[in-house]
Parts: structure tokens; sequence; C-alpha cells
């Protein structure tokens, strides 16, 4: 992944330096729990951990000539560690190792990206309970519907990434963190299966029920499934914001800081561009999660046709998708919102946004649905093709004025009664007692 979406933590996950220092750990507990069965020295165990190191540069010139990096990477070791070297890897096969390290890769970049997830929640709870009643109108096709708040909205998306915490990532973590230490097609021929349930419990994996070469593909699939979920409602909010930043609509607006410029051409630009970037970075997330679902059908025991891919999309769906998550909690935290602009938006199309207090009003009162709707209907069109009133419209329409009073037309048009339940959203959302 390019540096310029790389924070430290869960780049570093990543490096070929920590992949090949995982191995080595994976390596030595295996050998380890050989120990304590009797199939190895300790005092070769011993040797191993003094004098095993990690060398980047030797495992590559040997890779240019065997063309197998675990192959490689084990005769480096052996250089260093001499005659007691011939312990390491017995009965084991590479993806023992390489399925191993990527469980543990994939735990750790896991928990970072729920610890995004909890500073995000964060946030948006926050903002949800500072704009809680600030009216807006709800929009369904982009045309108006009904009044809302913004806080209203901030609690779907709270609601929405929770889930993505609690039953998506989690589960999605607790189904990568599989180990597999079971030899050359998965049935222990060479190596006692308790060798792999000690290794696993020493790394916090759970041992994979049952593997061919390497632990089932579906797993993994189901993993970047899941950051393309989570990114794909990151994609949803900052898509809100980019229709709310709209000039005409203007309710709520990125931070702009005072040195900030928004166009080289244009000096009054003030443009969503984080959102944007967050949009586009989201299209490359769910494009690896179709590549993880095209690792799933593997030939038979194995074949390394997943290999490939999963040397790109593994480091940068994790990386992309704790980016996305930094820099939307930052464009949260410092979003501008403009109440008054949504109190003057709500009035934009003459009070029509009231229209179904009406229509239901009028079915109380014994009217057909269909008489009443063709009236309000028709009421609306006119306010909307000519401007004007559309409680004036109601007020002076004959066939209404005979069934409605004029007081319970006009409690029609109060926005309170549309967000009267706003409590009992958010003691659903953030458990409110």
């Amino acid at each position: 992944m390019i540096e310029r979406y790389s924070r430290p933590q869960m780049a570093a996950i990543w490096e070929s330096k920590n992949k090949y220092e995982t191995w080595l750990k994976v390596e030595l507990l295996a050998c380890e729990a050989m120990v304590a069965q009797g199939e190895v020295p300790k005092s070769a165990l011993k040797t191993i951990r003094a004098k095993a190191e990690i060398d980047p540069d030797r495992i590559d010139e040997l890779e240019k000539t065997v063309k197998h990096d675990v192959i490689a990477f084990l005769s480096s070791i052996t250089e260093k560690v001499g005659e007691e070297g011939r312990y390491l890897h017995m009965g084991m096969t590479s993806s023992d190792v390489l399925d191993t390290c990527l469980a543990v890769q994939l735990s750790r970049a896991a928990d970072i990206l729920l610890a995004d997830l909890d500073r995000l929640l964060v946030v948006l709870e926050r903002r949800a309970g500072e704009h809680k009643n600030d009216a807006c109108i709800g929009r369904s096709h982009g045309i108006h519907a009904e009044p809302t708040t913004f806080g209203v909205k901030l609690a779907t998306f709270h609601a929405e990434f929770a889930r993505a915490k609690r039953k998506r990532l989690e589960a999605a973590r607790a189904d990568v963190a599989t180990c597999a230490i079971s030899g050359a097609v998965g049935t222990f021929a060479q190596i006692d299966p308790r060798i792999e349930a000690a290794v696993a419990k020493r790394l916090g994996l759970s041992p994979e029920p049952v593997s061919t070469q390497v632990i089932p593909r579906d797993r993994h699939a189901m993993f970047f499934a899941t950051l393309a979920v989570v990114a794909g409602s990151i994609e949803r909010l900052a898509t809100e914001i980019r229709h709310l930043q709209r000039t005409e609509v203007l309710e709520a607006e990125e931070f702009f800081s005072e040195k900030q410029k928004g166009s080289s051409a244009m000096p009054h630009k003030r443009n969503p561009i984080g959102c944007e970037n967050i949009c586009g970075l989201a299209r490359v997330i769910r494009s690896h999660a179709h590549a993880a679902l095209e690792n799933v059908p593997l030939w038979h025991e194995r074949d390394i046709s997943h290999s490939s891919v999963e040397r790109i999309i593994l480091p940068d769906s994790t990386i992309l998708l704790d980016f996305m998550l930094t820099r939307f909690t930052k464009i949260m935290k410092g979003l501008f919102v403009y109440p008054e602009r949504m109190t003057r938006n709500l009035d934009l199309t003459g009070g029509t946004i009231y229209s179904q207090k009406v229509l239901l009003l009028l079915i109380q009162k014994g009217m057909k649905r269909e008489k009443a709707y063709e009236i309000v209907q028709s009421a609306a069109m006119a306010v909307f093709n000519k401007g004007g009133s559309f409680k004036k419209a109601i007020l002076s329409h004959p066939d209404l004025s005979k069934r409605l009073s004029a007081k319970e037309i006009e409690a029609c048009f109060d926005p309170r009664q549309f967000v009267s339940h706003i409590e009992t959203i958010y003691k659903r959302v953030f458990n409110e007692a």
C-alpha cells in the first residue's frame, strides 16, 4: 500500500521483517511442543533460540535461487543455527507456517480496526447527542420526504457501525484466528495433532478442525467481505455528508482550516475532499472482497492461485480500512453543522412535507383512502407547480373544510409530532436509561 494511505501501526503488521519474525515464532513454538513430546532434544531448541536470526536480505537472495520463500527462510535460519537447524519444520508443510502466521496478522489487524470503530462510535454518539433535536428534512430518492433530526440521522449510523463491530468484525476475527499445523494434506501424517494444539494455544488461536494443505479460504473471504461492508457503511455516511455539503443544501460541511485551499483555479471553493477520498477507497476494498471470494475454490487439497492475490489484498484492505476509519472519525469530529439552514430547507416545498398527516386525518374521519389521496395530492401538486402554501390550500379546500376543523388542520403542520418518538430511538441505539 502506498504511504499516503498507510498508518504505521497497521502497516508494520505486513512488513517483511514482522512476517519473518512470526514465521520463526511459529517454528520455535512447534519445536518447543516437540520437545515436550520427546521428539526434539531440549538442547537443540536452546541452540536454535540462541542462534536463529532474521536476515531479510539473505532470505531474498536465497529465494532467487530456490524459488520458494519458506525454504529460503529455513535455509537462512539454518545457516545461522548450524547442525541443530535440522529440527525445524519437522513434519510440517509451508502452509502450516504461512497460514498460522496469516491468522496472527489478521487477528492483530482486526484488533486495530475494532479500536478504530470504538473511536468512531464515541464521536458519533457525542455528535448525535449534540444534534438530537435539530430538525431537518428527511429525504427519499433525494427528494424531501418528512422531518427528522440530524441527531437521528447520526443515530442510524451509530447503530450501523455498532453492528459492524459486535456482529460482524468480532465474529470475522474469531473465524479467521485459526491455526493449522497438520502437514502436507492436513492429515497429521508426519506430525502429532498435539503440536498444533500447543502452538494454537500459545498464539491465542483456535486449531482448524480440518484443513487440507491450507486453512480453507471461506474464512478469509468472510473476513474481507466484512471489511467491505464496514467500508460501505463509511461510504454511506460520507455520501450523506457530500450531499448535505452541496451549495444549494449546505446543512453540514467538512471542516475547512484557515489556510486550506479548495481549488487551484477558484479561490472560493470548499470541497468535501475527505468524504470523496473515502468513497473512492471503499471501491478498492469492495474489489478486494470479490478477489477473496475468488480464492475459495482451490484445487483439491491446495493450489497457489490464492497466494498472489493475498499478497496484495491482505495488507491493502486492512491498511486502507484503518486509514478510512481514522480519517472519517476526524471528519465527524470537526463536521460543521448548520441547523438554521436545515430549518430553511424544511420550508422549501411550501409545507407539502406534511401531506401524510392530512391524508391520515382524512382517513380517520371516514374518507376512503383513494379519495383522500387524490385530494391531498392534487393540493400538493398545485403548490409544487405554482408555489404558495400547502396549509392554505388545505384550509381553503371545500371538501376538506367540511370534514376538518381549522384547528385539526393546523395540528397537521406541527413539525414536533414527527419527532415525538426520538427518545425511544435513542434508548434503542444508545441504551439510555
